[in-house]
């Protein structure tokens, strides 16, 4: 993992958009520098990462490159690269520094349009150092920030760089941020302009690249604006960055998103959320989110997985160690440390599946962590499979708990018989025509049989998968069963005293279409169940996690991952009464569960 250092603010290129340009004259001292190296070697990383302004103007950088390479780490650099034109520069970096890595600016493919941007004749001496450096580390990233001076020319930029293989060309939207903001509408581009342009010139250098390379990425930019090429995405965490520290800062904090929006009315359903950056802040208070186009019909995963990096020693009454050394450098959504009898392990997910936002609302929120028991790939039987974990009594009680990702241990309760018992309740006590829609898993068609068994219900089954249906109906004759989508629910059907969607609601393609012809099919008086489960962490050894993360995808992989709060409000202004709701909690399972009676006419 990655640490990233910002040495201070100072720069000899004058950028149009600079993030830093109110604060150019605040500089670090050597001295705290060198410590937040130590600081970083503490933490775990194995690179840091020396950033500013402009690092390379530091007349430390060379005891500090060598401090890095001293502690066994490799060195990197975020630099405009004037300094890094000079050969023996680069020479000592790479040969007696252990530079392994640069994200170099680069700002056009020729002398005025690079010009331009940075307002400095530094065109030539880029191009040297990246020549410089091309080949020598194994890897180089040149970013080119794309303003409203350079929209017009990416592609040229990619042309004067397709024939270096061995690097990446990143084309990133401009943040409003600093000299940007200031000059908002002069600089920053319309998004959606933005977005064509760095397709048309990935697309461009893809077609024409040789095989070797040079690979392609692009930042800042909302992935409905650039389908077919959200795999290129490239930020701090692509770059496997876990923790960073300003020049004023007194100890590093996570890698974070905070600059970053996902509007809820546009992106709240979206599939590409998890790792799409959405827009920058700033230009949604300008321009609003109205360039946005959420993709609804791709799935989603409802599990990630926490893996080990490293134990921090705890001997049985000893004090916290966390707490004593700083609890600010780790990630509350993205770590926790399990608590074991001499030791504590911190584990990390890394998952893009899901944004920063959701993973803190899983962990912190809902409490929805497990060790995952089992060497399945995925869990399916959660019972046996899975042991809910929580914060330690000590860390509930803890006054930095607030700020700290915190010390879990398992809780010694089986929550999900317990929860499902509600379920298995409601369920005893139908009588009439039951419509069960999604109903291809079969989670409670045992308990179903039982009642029509007993002759109180009349039931009927719907999924769009005949091969499952098939082998439900082998195993339970006494229903009946229908292939299709619960989208779309023929008169044929009849009306049904109870509609069931159990375990399915977060599969459902077009839930608002599919819960209004489930009503249209149900009596006055008659029940609509919602039950189903939100996204969970599964704590597992980085063996387990790869083996699960290497399996073929279940195409019948969750659309979403509601809540009992979002589902309640995609069924508001129907004719429904709420009979009662189950949330999911720090204390329960993920499962959670909604009932409605269907009213003989809508509220007014």
């Amino acid at each position: 993992m990655k640490a990233l250092i910002k040495v201070g603010y100072a720069c000899n290129e004058n950028c149009t958009f600079c993030h830093t340009a109110d604060i150019r004259h605040l500089d670090d001292t050597a001295e705290r520098v060198e410590w937040k190296i130590d600081r970083a070697k503490r933490l775990g990383a194995s690179m840091v990462v020396l950033s500013g302004g402009e690092p390379t103007m530091r007349p430390e950088l060379s005891r500090w490159a060598r401090r890095i390479a001293a502690h066994g780490l490799d060195f990197g650099l975020v630099t405009n690269g004037l300094m890094l034109s000079y050969p023996h520069v680069v020479d000592e970096l790479v040969g007696e520094c252990r530079l392994r890595y640069v994200y170099m600016s680069l700002h056009g493919g020729e002398p005025k349009v690079h010009g331009s941007v940075v307002r400095a004749d530094t065109f030539h001496k880029a191009m040297q150092a990246i020549e410089n450096l091309h080949g020598r580390i194994p890897d180089l990233t040149i970013n080119c920030v794309v303003t409203t001076a350079n929209l017009k020319h990416l592609r040229g930029l990619v042309d004067r760089l397709l024939p270096l293989p061995e690097l990446c060309i990143k084309l990133s939207m401009t943040q409003p941020k600093g000299a940007a903001n200031r000059a908002f509408d002069v600089i920053v581009p319309d998004v959606a302009a933005c977005a064509a342009r760095v397709k048309e010139a990935i697309e461009h250098g893809l077609s024409r690249r040789s095989e070797r390379g040079p690979r392609f990425a692009h930042d800042g930019l909302p992935f409905c604006l650039l389908p077919g090429l959200e795999h290129l995405y490239d930020d701090l965490k692509t770059h496997r960055y876990a923790t960073m520290i300003e020049a004023d800062e007194d100890d590093f904090v996570p890698v974070d998103d905070v600059a970053k929006i996902q509007p809820e009315e546009t992106c709240g359903d979206c599939a590409l959320r998890g790792a799409c950056p959405g827009l920058y802040r700033g230009y949604f208070e300008v321009h609003g989110a109205s360039a946005l186009r959420p993709v609804t019909d791709r799935p989603r995963a409802n599990s990630y997985n926490f893996v080990p990096e490293r134990d921090i020693a705890r001997p049985p009454g000893a004090p916290c160690p966390v707490r004593a050394d700083g609890t600010s450098p780790y990630d509350r959504g993205r770590t926790l440390f399990l608590r074991l009898k001499d030791r504590m392990r911190l584990f990390r997910t890394e998952t893009r599946d899901f944004s920063d936002e959701e993973l803190l609302g899983f962990k912190e929120g809902a409490g929805q962590v497990y060790l995952d028991v089992s060497t399945k790939l995925a869990p399916d039987d959660f019972a046996k499979d899975l042991r809910k974990l929580r914060p330690s009594a000590e860390c509930e009680a803890c006054p930095e708990r607030p700020r700290c990702t915190g010390a879990w241990e398992p809780v010694p309760v089986d929550v999900f018989t317990r929860d499902d018992r509600a379920v298995l309740d409601m369920l005893a006590e139908l009588s009439g025509r039951v419509l069960d829609l999604g109903c291809g898993e079969g989670p409670y068609l045992d308990a179903l049989a039982r009642r029509a068994a007993e002759g109180h219900i009349e039931y009927v089954g719907v999924d769009p998968d005949p091969q499952r249906l098939a082998v439900l109906a082998s195993r339970h004759p006494f229903a009946r069963f229908v292939v299709g989508r619960a989208e779309e629910l023929g008169e044929e059907l009849g009306t049904f005293d109870h509609v069931l969607v159990l375990r399915s609601v977060n599969h459902l393609e077009d839930p608002a279409r599919a819960f209004g012809a489930a009503i249209t099919r149900l009596r006055p008086g008659g029940t609509l169940t919602l039950v189903d489960n939100v996204a969970f962490g599964l704590v597992r050894s980085r063996a387990h996690a790869a083996r699960a993360e290497a399996a073929p995808g279940n195409r019948f992989e969750h659309y979403r991952n509601d809540d009992a709060a979002r589902a309640a409000r995609r069924l508001e202004g129907e004719p429904l009464r709420l009979l009662e709701r189950r949330d999911v909690g720090r204390a329960t399972s993920n499962q959670w569960m909604l009932r409605y009676e269907r009213l003989v006419e809508v509220p007014s």
